[in-house]
């Protein structure tokens, strides 16, 4: 899971992204997702692929379109995001061999991997958009509805 940290974080910062940035009955785009992040959008495509794919985001299309979250954000751990994309790569990896590895360096990098995604488990979609309202970030207010005749 370390080895892949950057796609990790990129996949949290995503699903954080729809989390405050959709209401309840909203969408993000992924250009907006991909502006506010400084990424560029083929870039985060494959990551929005595989959160759909897992069913953390939902994909909706058409003029109005784009993703929001599949469940409650209180339901959707940070473990759950990162063994998304972690399980997403895991076929493509072809990684080091040898008794060193096997005996010594792999143990210990499970072990720490473990405990890593326990301490991911305790932290919720919910706890960082909490987190974000604690640090003085705003959702953008919706306009409201006017009418012209």
């Amino acid at each position: 899971m370390l080895l892949r940290r950057d796609r990790a974080i990129t996949a949290v910062l995503i699903m954080l992204d729809v989390a405050f940035y959709a209401s309840r009955s909203g969408t993000v785009s992924a250009a907006d997702i991909a502006e506010r992040a400084g990424l560029a959008r083929r870039g985060i495509e494959p990551l929005l692929q595989a959160l759909s794919r897992s069913a953390l985001l939902e994909s909706v299309r058409g003029p109005r379109g784009g993703y929001r979250l599949g469940r409650p954000r209180r339901d959707i751990s940070v473990a759950d995001i990162v063994s998304t994309v972690v399980n997403a790569d895991a076929e493509q990896e072809d990684g080091p061999e040898g008794p060193l590895f096997a005996k010594v360096v792999d143990p210990v990098w499970k072990d720490h991997d473990e405990r890593t995604v326990s301490a991911l488990r305790e932290v919720s979609l919910d706890d960082l958009v909490r987190r974000a309202e604690a640090s003085g970030l705003r959702r953008p207010v919706a306009e409201p509805i006017s009418f012209s005749i």
